[in-house]
């Protein structure tokens, strides 16, 4: 059985065997989590991510998908990178934001981790609504399947973790 613990902070200071980052498709860094992962886990993620985007994603990570590198000089064994979904309330795009959880938790059973740390998915740049993100983000990580002994979800602000809270219960 899965924990869920719930923490308010900074993700790129936690400990953790996989840090999960909110990447964007081109895994090259950008703003929010993604930037600040890539700032302080310092250039050895960058280097990783340049490898994969020259092998197996030339195009760019898609959304929905996971994959691991190196956590560089974060208090982690690797960053887990996945690309939500940009909100829309025209579309339904639950469905990419859940596979970012499913996907990153399966990145996280191949390598063995047994402590991943996620922050709210799609909810910066990305505009989803922090009720909706924490609703979709719990109910995933309860329904995968998984070796994964902790989730811990390190959400930025208290809005965002009064929003898990109440998911979480």
């Amino acid at each position: 059985m899965t924990t869920l613990v719930l923490v308010q902070g900074d993700i790129t200071r936690e400990s953790a065997d996989a840090i999960v980052n909110a990447a964007n498709s081109s895994l090259l860094g950008g703003g929010g989590v993604d930037g600040a992962i890539h700032r302080r886990g310092g250039p050895a993620i960058l280097e990783e991510c340049r490898r994969l985007r020259a092998s197996r994603y030339g195009k760019g990570l898609p959304t929905g998908q996971a994959v691991a590198t190196t956590a560089g000089a974060l208090d982690a064994r690797w960053v887990i990178h996945t690309v939500g979904p940009v909100w829309s309330a025209t579309e339904d795009r639950s469905g990419l934001l859940a596979s970012c959880h499913r996907e990153s938790l399966r990145v996280a059973d191949e390598l063995g981790a047994r402590t991943v740390a996620f922050p709210a998915i799609s909810t910066g740049v990305y505009r989803w609504p922090i009720d909706d993100a924490a609703r979709i983000a719990v109910e995933t990580v309860r329904n995968t399947p998984t070796a994964v002994e902790e989730v811990r979800f390190v959400l930025f602000d208290d809005r965002a973790y009064q929003a898990f809270a109440r998911q979480v219960g």
